[in-house]
């Protein structure tokens, strides 16, 4: 594939949807890589993932829950008792904390290679997949971004089930770390022209930074789909046709924005709550109403051991 002619950008999620739906259907009836045989195949001839990046990932997953750790008890809540916050508040800060403290490096990361370097992938998206072939050396700067990404939300998974605390979306939160994470992994292994799906996810993804409502809305459910499905999506398929994993990548992407929407509707319930009164304290909303309601109850035992049924 050359480098071709710049395609003409989408004007609106109408015709998003409606060039997304021919590109895939059209994909669905000539792809080459479905089958077990044919994955496998497609594996071997176009993934590239050496042992040592295979090792250094997992290094770097175990150094962000080690630093996590180390933060916490040595920064996040020493510094949450001196603001002399709630008890139950201290232990949800350094999750906060920590979160406030990579997305501040990441964001600014992935803006850098977005905005201020050679990189055209944000003002024209399908230029990522221009001149690609299979094994194609990674800039390094992008390498980095990958091993970043990959590692974190590879921490992340481990994060959310051990020490975040639970939520009613956490199941849903480690469903699209692993997403994620797969999505990041096999992007770096094919060199597959979804270089951008990684910088994009890097600057959209991360945009956790901006919680207010306009600024959620316009990250995660405008330039997302208008900029990285597009590119995927679409233009992937003028530029190099029979792309391997087409269908698989983009089923992936299209799951992220069903969560982004999933979440959004979480945002959209807090405003109404808060317009209507139904709030008295803002709180997330995300959280269980009594802190230990997923907790089966223990009953009490006096000190002889003897069960106590006064209560229940």
């Amino acid at each position: 594939a050359g480098g071709g002619a710049s395609l003409e950008p989408l004007t609106g999620f109408t015709e998003l949807l409606s060039a997304s739906y021919r590109a895939m259907l059209g994909a669905l009836k000539e792809c080459a890589d479905c089958g077990l045989e044919p994955s496998a195949r497609a594996l071997r001839e176009h993934a590239h993932l050496s042992p040592s990046e295979v090792a250094l990932f997992f290094v770097c997953v175990v150094m962000w829950t080690e630093l996590r750790r180390t933060l916490t008890a040595h920064v996040f809540e020493p510094f949450a008792w001196w603001c002399r916050i709630q008890p139950k508040d201290v232990a949800k800060l350094p999750e906060s904390a920590w979160k406030l403290v990579f997305y501040t490096m990441s964001w600014s990361y992935s803006s850098y290679l977005l905005f201020f370097s050679s990189y055209t992938f944000f003002q024209d998206p399908p230029s990522v997949f221009y001149d690609w072939k299979s094994g194609m050396s990674v800039p390094t700067d992008i390498a980095i971004a990958y091993l970043i990404q990959g590692s974190f939300y590879g921490h992340s998974i481990y994060a959310t089930v051990y020490m975040d605390a639970w939520r009613k979306d956490s199941k849903v939160m480690v469903l699209h770390h692993i997403i994620t994470l797969a999505l990041i992994t096999f992007s770096y292994a094919f060199r597959s022209g979804q270089l951008l799906n990684a910088l994009l996810l890097l600057f959209i993804e991360h945009s956790n930074l901006a919680f207010l409502f306009l600024y959620r809305f316009w990250f995660r459910l405008y330039w997302f789909p208008l900029k990285v499905l597009y590119a995927s999506c679409i233009s992937s398929q003028q530029t190099v046709p029979n792309i391997p994993f087409y269908l698989f990548f983009n089923t992936l992407l299209i799951a992220l924005l069903i969560m982004n929407i999933y979440w959004f509707l979480f945002i959209v319930m807090f405003v109404v709550k808060v317009l209507t009164g139904q709030m008295k304290e803002v709180s997330d909303v995300r959280e269980y109403e009594e802190e230990n309601a997923q907790k089966p109850l223990q009953p009490k035992r006096d000190d002889n051991g003897h069960q106590d049924a006064g209560e229940g």
